[in-house]
């Protein structure tokens, strides 16, 4: 590890420090991509995140690299062999909802046009730039967080719920919630389309 100031949250665990490093608050505008992440971000409820990280290569072939086209069409045999999955997150509900999720995304591209731009509408396309000085003054949710978890409930989605959708937020970089003593946080600042 380098002696770089990091938000404290990823700890020492060189995982943690990649995904911190590397790709948390990062401004993600490929929908697939921000379809995955949104998956992920349902799979950690009431977990920690690491315990995700740990398990998303395995989620990724599970899951056909998150593609809804696919997604969509999975049968009652295929949720019976992913609940018998150990790389993942074995809870029926959270599987039954990335499929939900899935129909939801292919509505969504069918009527918008674009998975990304219905989201980052609600940051108005570019992310926030927040200046927390320690991790008690950033907050689990915002109204644009439960705006957004109302808006995709309404379009069929499960476990978006406005606490998740900030996390989701923070994770892809509608918002930049890396404290301000981090070294990301100007870097992710300056990060665009």
């Amino acid at each position: 590890m380098s002696d770089r100031i990091r938000c404290p949250w990823c700890g020492d665990d060189p995982l943690y420090v990649k995904y911190h490093d590397e790709e948390w608050g990062v401004p993600e505008y490929d929908d697939q991509k921000l379809f995955g992440m949104l998956i992920l971000e349902g799979a950690q409820a009431g977990l920690n995140w690491i315990t995700v990280l740990r398990k998303r290569e395995t989620y990724l072939e599970a899951f056909d690299n998150f593609t809804p086209e696919i997604i969509v069409e999975y049968d009652e045999a295929k949720v019976a062999e992913l609940l018998q999955n150990p790389g993942i997150i074995r809870n029926k509900l959270k599987v039954r909802s990335t499929i939900k999720n899935a129909r939801g995304y292919l509505d969504i591209m069918e009527n918008e046009g674009s998975f990304s731009d219905f989201l980052w509408n609600f940051v108005d396309g570019k992310p926030i730039q927040n200046r927390w000085k320690t991790l008690d003054e950033c907050p689990v949710q915002t109204d644009a967080s439960i705006a957004m978890s109302k808006a995709l409930k309404k379009r069929g989605f499960s476990f978006v719920g406005p606490t998740i959708m900030y996390a989701f937020m923070q994770a892809v970089g509608m918002v930049n919630d890396h404290l301000v003593d981090c070294f990301r946080h100007e870097e992710c600042k300056h990060t665009t389309k």
